[in-house]
């Protein structure tokens, strides 16, 4: 199973969340074990904390995008950084139309009525793991973006 894969199948089939679940399966290459991965991605989830903020796929791939870049010069990492992550924002508004949780679902999670409408819609399934979902979508360019560093 490739990363992009194990992205989607972590959260649909292994009980985590978006952001969880992005940075177990990228943060491995960078020597993060998946118990750390599940610790730090685990607030994000949710477009942040429930939230329904920014998308917890693309709060994820940040903090493995940090790990990429992450060197002796302190100013070079952050310029190249910075730089990654609005590459991963432009073209993932590109492909969406928007980096929002609660424009992605359709609905405003961080509400008990929009909570209960993707629970009971099976959304999070449909539209964030699910074939040609948001999560397959976020780590297709997190690995083209890994690629051309």
């Amino acid at each position: 199973m490739n990363r992009i894969e194990k992205t989607v199948d972590l959260q649909r089939n292994g009980g985590l969340n978006c952001s969880q679940a992005i940075l177990t399966a990228f943060g491995e290459q960078f020597g993060m074990d998946a118990e750390t991965a599940k610790m730090l991605g685990r607030p994000w989830g949710g477009g942040m904390g429930h939230l329904a903020e920014t998308c917890g796929y693309l709060t994820g791939a940040i903090l493995v995008l940090a790990q990429a870049y992450n060197h002796n010069d302190e100013g070079q990492a952050r310029e190249e950084v910075f730089e990654a992550v609005r590459e991963l924002f432009s073209r993932f508004e590109k492909q969406r139309g928007t980096t929002s949780c609660k424009e992605l679902l359709g609905a405003d999670i961080s509400t008990d009525e929009g909570l209960k409408k993707i629970k009971q819609g099976q959304f999070v399934k449909k539209i964030c793991c699910g074939d040609g979902g948001i999560g397959q979508d976020v780590a297709e360019i997190l690995e083209e973006l890994l690629k051309e560093r």
